[in-house]
Parts: C-alpha cells; structure tokens; sequence
C-alpha cells in the first residue's frame, strides 16, 4: 500500500512540474542584411512594424563596435529602412549582432482617452494598482494595473491603435521570477497619441489580431490566459512610452480608465465597463 501511494504522489508531481520554455519568442522579427566588399561594410536595417523603432548595431569587430557606439541607437520611422556603408578595413567576415526596441525617446507622449480592456457591462475586480506589491514597484511595470479577468475570457483594446508586437505560442506560467519573460503579450502603439499599451498573460494562441492590423478602442483584441510570471489568472494592462533603458519602455500613469479614476482604483474594487 505504501509503495501504491508513493508511486502515485510522484506521477502527480511529474504531471504538474512545468519546465521553462527553452526558446524565447519575440514579439515580432527584425529585418536586417549586411555584407562586406571591398574594405566597406553595407549595412540594410528595415523596420516591419507601423511605430518608430530604434535599432543598435552590435559588431564584434572592435573598430566597427567603436563606430556604432557613437551612433547607436539608429531611429526608424514606421515601416522604413535605411542603409548604411562604412569603412571596414580587416573586418571582412566578423559577425555583427543586432537589438531592438520600440519608439522613438524624441516623440511626445499625450495618454488621451483610454477604455477599460475588457467588454462592456462586464465587471472584473482590481488585482494590483499603480505603485504596488508585489510586482508593480519597478519601472517597467509601476502604473500597470492587473484586472481579474478569467481563463477564456475577451480582451478589448483599450486605445485605437496598430499591432506592433504579437506572442501567443506559450502555454503555460509560474510564479517564479524564471518566468517573467515568457508571458503572451499583444502590444499596440496609437500613432495619434505616442502612447504604447501591452496586454500580458493571454492564453495559448490567444491572440485574435495580427502584426500590423489596426485596431479600434473596444475591439475584442485577445483571450486572456496565465502564462508568465503570474500564480492568479488576469490580464496585466500597461501603459508605456519610450526610454534608454534594457526594456526600451518605461510605465506612465494615466488620469484613467473609462470612468474610473486611476489614482481611485484599489486592490479588491469591482470595476464595471
């Protein structure tokens, strides 16, 4: 009898150990090309998405490194390219590695109106608030605020906008720090406004847009789910704009959501749209 329970408490817990993804998904793929000729490095840098974008040209070449830091990062405006050739004497072959962001820091961000991102005549409760334990204390994600929708539940944007970045293939979350950068993700960026807003958590192919398809505030846009970093089912809404920082985006506050003042909106409070 005791080797029937054991045997059955360690299936158990095989069954319910979740291992972290081995690969990172992006939210959406840069476009790069380069080639050298002749003592000279060409260089074609192309920007997919309907938002700024700024791009840093990582050569491991120490000379060609020296370059671009004088001049990283290179700003692109929306669906843009541009081309680049420099001296490379020696440097034939050497390896160039590329990182990205979205927005352009020079833009003026204005919020404007923003909806609640869920649909209307439905409540959900308020998870986290601005400025918050335990996870809304850092720049990226100070003025986020979490709302309880459920597994299986609809998404609306909270802004008109274009869908600039798109993660839906992971299936699962937890609630170790591990899994903070292996949540589905929907980002929109409102071209009227600057402003960047994500919706975190969705479920497994959980996204109902596409990269690049413009969007309208109240739009059913995602089904909301519990992967990353989370042990509650939400939607984690954020509002961002550009900075110098490894994220590339910085959480800002807004005066509110639909009716509701955000500075009102405690943890616990039933918010109907």
């Amino acid at each position: 009898m005791k080797q029937v329970i054991i045997f059955i408490s360690m299936l158990f817990l095989s069954c319910n150990t979740v291992n972290i993804p081995k690969q990172r998904l992006s939210q959406y793929d840069l476009t790069t090309e380069y080639d050298y000729h002749r003592g000279e490095l060409r260089l074609l840098l192309r920007n997919p998405l309907r938002c700024p974008m700024r791009i840093w040209v990582q050569p491991e070449n120490i000379n060609l490194k020296t370059h671009f830091d004088r001049i990283n990062p290179i700003t692109l405006e929306p669906l843009s390219d541009t081309t680049i050739i420099t001296k490379a004497p020696g440097a034939e072959n050497a390896a160039i590695d590329f990182a990205s962001r979205f927005g352009n820091i020079k833009d003026e961000v204005v919020p404007g109106k923003i909806e609640l991102p869920f649909p209307k005549n439905k409540e959900y409760t308020v998870v986290q608030g601005y400025n918050s334990l335990p996870t809304h204390n850092t720049d990226w994600s100070r003025y986020a605020i979490d709302f309880g929708l459920g597994i299986g539940d609809t998404i609306c944007a909270a802004t008109q906008g274009y869908v600039v970045g798109v993660i839906e293939d992971y299936k699962f979350g937890g609630q170790q720090k591990k899994w903070r950068n292996f949540a589905n993700v929907l980002t929109v960026y409102n071209p009227e406004t600057g402003l960047f807003t994500q919706y975190v958590h969705l479920d497994y192919r959980g996204s109902l847009v596409q990269l690049g398809d413009h969007i309208l505030a109240g739009q059913p846009i995602g089904i909301a789910g519990m992967t990353g970093l989370t042990n509650v089912e939400h939607l984690h809404f954020n509002c961002l704009k550009p900075v110098h920082s490894e994220d590339g985006l910085i959480s800002i506050p807004v005066d509110s959501l639909g009716q509701y003042k955000t500075d009102n909106l405690k943890r616990g409070q039933i918010i109907l749209n």
